[in-house]
């Protein structure tokens, strides 16, 4: 089985204009390695230097926020839906 990653329209270019892809399940960190390897230059527009996620990046485990679960550390099971969504800001 896999994860699947939505990915939004500003990083489509980097899954080769993909919407959704597949990984293998883990912790969303390994998530996250795992869409990088195989679509590089995700870690870089979602992690901060300190390993962290971007604060103007949210992400969304079967529709919860991983900031009010365990970040990085979320479990992400077989079947699950990951959804990257870039934070809007203006006035």
């Amino acid at each position: 089985m896999s994860v699947t990653v939505r990915i939004p329209t500003t990083l489509r270019p980097l899954s080769g204009g993909n919407k959704q892809v597949e990984v293998d399940p883990g912790s969303l960190s390994e998530v996250i390695t795992g869409l990088d390897a195989a679509h590089p230059g995700f870690a870089d527009r979602l992690l901060d230097d300190d390993g962290g996620l971007h604060k103007f990046v949210n992400v969304f485990v079967d529709d919860d926020d991983v900031r009010y679960l365990d970040g990085l550390d979320t479990a992400v099971a077989d079947g699950i839906t990951v959804s990257i969504i870039p934070a809007v800001a203006g006035g």
